[in-house]
């Protein structure tokens, strides 16, 4: 079977004609035997599919003994963070379960590798679907299980990742002001309180 929902950048398709649960498993699957990803990191953004997709993952990961460190509901970067600074050694990748800008129907996933490089048409996406398209394949990996299960831990990352962005800033010089937030009904509104405590901000929230 051909996949439709893999673009040059990421994985996005309307749900369920072009991407489901299911479709994310074999994908996810994939970039793991095809990268050499034992220990990873998933997010999620606030579509009403992505809780059942990052669940499906999950625990489809775990089986193959797939390490996994989940940062719940979150923003795209907040992943891109958890790989990268690692919370101890040996994250090797990262999936985000998102969609991006495009409308509620619709659900994908932002891949990277270590140090957060992004997983593209130029590096492996394209390998990984025809992996993922090959249901023989998939049938075969899944029906190898390892002598245990992978690790799950559940980690609220938002703590380092604010950090993260104050130390790129120096709070010291900005003046008081009042600014009017728009979050999109997206996960930065959860960050942008978590920031509204260290700035010298008064923020009017629209769609938050």
């Amino acid at each position: 079977m051909q996949l439709r929902c893999l673009t040059a950048y990421d994985v996005r398709g309307k749900i369920p004609e072009d991407f489901d649960a299911q479709i994310a498993l074999r994908i996810a699957l994939a970039f793991t035997c095809h990268c050499r990803v034992r220990r990873m990191v998933i997010g999620r953004d606030m579509r009403l599919t992505s809780p059942e997709i990052s669940q499906t993952i999950i625990d489809g990961l775990l089986a193959q003994g797939v390490d996994i460190i989940d940062i719940g509901l979150c923003g795209t970067e907040e992943v891109y963070h958890a790989v990268f600074s690692g919370f101890g050694d040996g994250i090797e990748g990262g999936i985000m379960i998102t969609a991006s800008h495009n409308p509620a129907a619709y659900n994908g996933m932002k891949i990277v590798q270590r140090e957060s490089r992004p997983v593209s048409r130029d590096s492996g996406l394209i390998e990984i679907g025809q992996m993922a398209a090959d249901l023989q394949w998939f049938a075969e990996q899944t029906a190898q299980r390892p002598p245990q299960p992978g690790s799950y831990r559940r980690i609220d990352s938002k703590e380092a990742y604010i950090k993260h962005l104050l130390a790129m800033v120096d709070c010291s010089v900005m003046r008081p002001m009042k600014i009017v937030v728009n979050a999109g009904n997206g996960c930065a509104g959860p960050v942008v309180d978590l920031l509204a405590a260290h700035l010298p901000f008064s923020f009017i929230r629209l769609n938050h």
